[in-house]
């Protein structure tokens, strides 16, 4: 991979900056703040929780279509594409692109209520900052470079993703590097989600989730009784399981998230089941963690029936157990002298920013293990509260988080278009 010297990615972001269409984008991100504030507002009242992001993405589809992007699509995960095509190349080229993508999911169940508040440069709803700051601040960046019609040496993708959030597993981009025509052509990735312009995810924390369901015949409490109980052996794995040992470096945690299980006090129940979340920045660690976990429900659950064994008469029912994933998302890291890394460090240069580099779990998990320069960042302004009720977002220096975008984006096209 070629690499850009750093004498050069700041030669180059200061003689982008100075372009007059890039000047007159900037001047749009400028003048028109409630526009992008509107466009927020109307998307977050738009309800789009796992595996329910149809509206919303319709809502995407018309804007985009509306700002003048072409090859504007949805794709079978439900993902909606627009493109900003290269100027002097044709529609049909298979060189290398960019993408810019925002996730349009929330964790808000469908019920939630919906009924964002505008205060000015205030906005509060369930989701105003996460993740309608990030689609917000995409279409903003889409339109400024329409508006000043700007001329692209390699296409710019403007991606609305489903599935970053929970149990969507990153599935929507998932879908862009593993079945997409488009795979193998990412030069780069550059994610926005939520607020601010002063920090970037370069660093992929890993992560496994399973749920673990114990299975047994039930039966009533005392008339059963030596009957298994999966509650019960259930409790004892989570026991066991919380007992392993965990390092400071790689940092590794391990969460119980959820249990249930049973009908009545009365009752052994028929069935118990956990939700478990591990995560490091080592993948080493999630594999031993995964191991332990079925390490221990499968002792636990033969202790039981063993038990059961010894007290009850024949033809008395066992427990059984399964270990499901529901989550998976791989660790990796941005290298330090990556061509996009050179960018943002330019980028800050030029506009007077300092970037903190940061650790999390984001859509940049997937093309960052995959060997694709990406980061996760902040589409300027403030926010917080995030996955609450009263999460809020205000567009306070919201233009200084565009321009950081807008420069990165268009710095990291010409580098793709010297592939």
């Amino acid at each position: 991979m070629a690499l850009i010297p750093r004498n050069s990615a700041f030669s180059q972001v200061t003689a982008l900056a100075e372009q007059r269409p890039v000047h007159a984008a900037f001047a749009w991100l400028h003048g028109n703040p409630k526009t992008i504030m509107d466009w927020q507002a109307e998307m977050v009242a738009i309800p789009a929780p796992f595996l329910g992001e149809q509206a919303r993405a319709e809502w995407l589809t018309a804007r985009f279509t509306e700002i003048g992007l072409s090859q504007v699509e949805t794709d079978e995960a439900g993902n909606v594409f627009g493109w900003l095509t290269a100027a002097k190349l044709p529609p049909e080229s298979s060189g290398p692109v960019v993408v810019l993508s925002a996730h349009l999911d929330t964790v808000f169940p469908a019920e939630t209520p919906l009924k964002p508040t505008v205060e000015g440069e205030l906005l509060t709803a369930p989701g105003a900052c996460d993740n309608c700051a990030g689609v917000a601040g995409m279409l903003a960046i889409a339109r400024s470079l329409m508006e000043a019609k700007v001329e692209l040496p390699a296409p710019l993708i403007f991606l609305g993703n489903v599935g970053e959030e929970g149990e969507g597993d990153l599935r929507g981009v998932r879908q862009l590097y593993r079945q997409s025509a488009l795979a193998g052509r990412i030069a780069a990735h550059i994610v926005l989600d939520g607020a601010g312009a002063d920090s970037a995810v370069t660093q992929a924390l890993g992560s496994r989730r399973f749920r673990v369901t114990v299975t047994g015949p039930g039966g009533h409490s005392f008339t059963d009784a030596g009957t298994p109980n999966p509650i019960a052996a259930l409790a004892s794995a989570l026991t066991a399981l919380t007992e392993t040992p965990l390092p400071e470096e790689p940092r590794t945690t391990l969460n119980l998230g959820t249990i249930q299980g049973g009908t009545s006090v009365n009752s052994i129940p028929e069935s118990a089941q956990a939700t478990v979340d591990f995560r490091s920045t080592s993948a080493d660690e999630l594999v031993r963690l995964e191991v332990a976990l079925h390490r221990a429900v499968e002792d636990a659950v033969e202790h039981c029936n063993t038990q059961a064994k010894n007290v009850g008469g024949p033809g008395r029912g066992l427990l059984d157990f399964a270990v499901e994933t529901i989550g998976d998302r791989p660790a990796a890291q941005l290298a330090a002298d990556s061509p996009l890394m050179d960018a943002l460090n330019a980028v800050d240069r030029h506009l007077g920013l300092r970037t903190e580099l940061r650790l999390g779990s984001t859509d940049a998990n997937i093309p960052l293990s995959l060997g694709v320069p990406a980061l996760s960042m902040g589409a300027g302004g403030e926010g917080g509260g995030a996955h609450t009720l009263a999460e809020w977002y205000s567009a306070r220096d919201r233009e200084t988080g565009l321009k950081r975008v807008l420069l990165l984006a268009l710095a990291m096209v010409e580098w793709a278009a010297e592939q």
